[in-house]
């Protein structure tokens, strides 16, 4: 029997984020699923819970923060999923916004690859 690999749940509305992290998780072995914005990010993980988010800030219909607020208040196993919020905002108020709304880790784009897995691997307990 093929082996699962644990699945990573990308949350940005722009394409070309979401396609470089793939590229960067997929080939350390994880599987990825995508989402646009926090509703369809919310369907998604409800279908299949993913071992890590990784999630922005600002995006249409249902930005980021909103929906890590969502993500804590479901049941478990799903309000349990690690949060990894990488946006362009900077400030602290945004790092304290975040932590308040469910954020385990708060990133500022431009990421490295490194640093991606880094802290995909720390919270998702995967060893790379």
């Amino acid at each position: 029997m093929a082996e699962r690999k644990p699945l990573v749940l990308v949350v940005d509305d722009a394409g070309l984020v979401r396609r470089y992290y793939r590229r960067i998780l997929e080939a350390a072995g994880f599987a990825v699923e995508e989402a646009l914005n926090g509703l369809e990010a919310l369907e998604k993980l409800l279908a299949a819970p993913p071992m890590l988010v990784i999630v922005d800030v600002n995006m249409p219909q249902m930005d980021g923060l909103t929906f890590l607020a969502a993500l804590r208040r479901q049941p478990l196993p799903f309000s349990s999923v690690p949060a990894l919020v990488v946006t362009t905002e900077a400030g602290p108020q945004d790092t304290a916004a975040a932590r308040a709304a469910g954020a385990n880790y708060y990133l500022v784009k431009p990421l490295s690859e490194r640093v991606l897995l880094d802290y995909a691997a720390a919270l998702s307990g995967v060893p790379l």
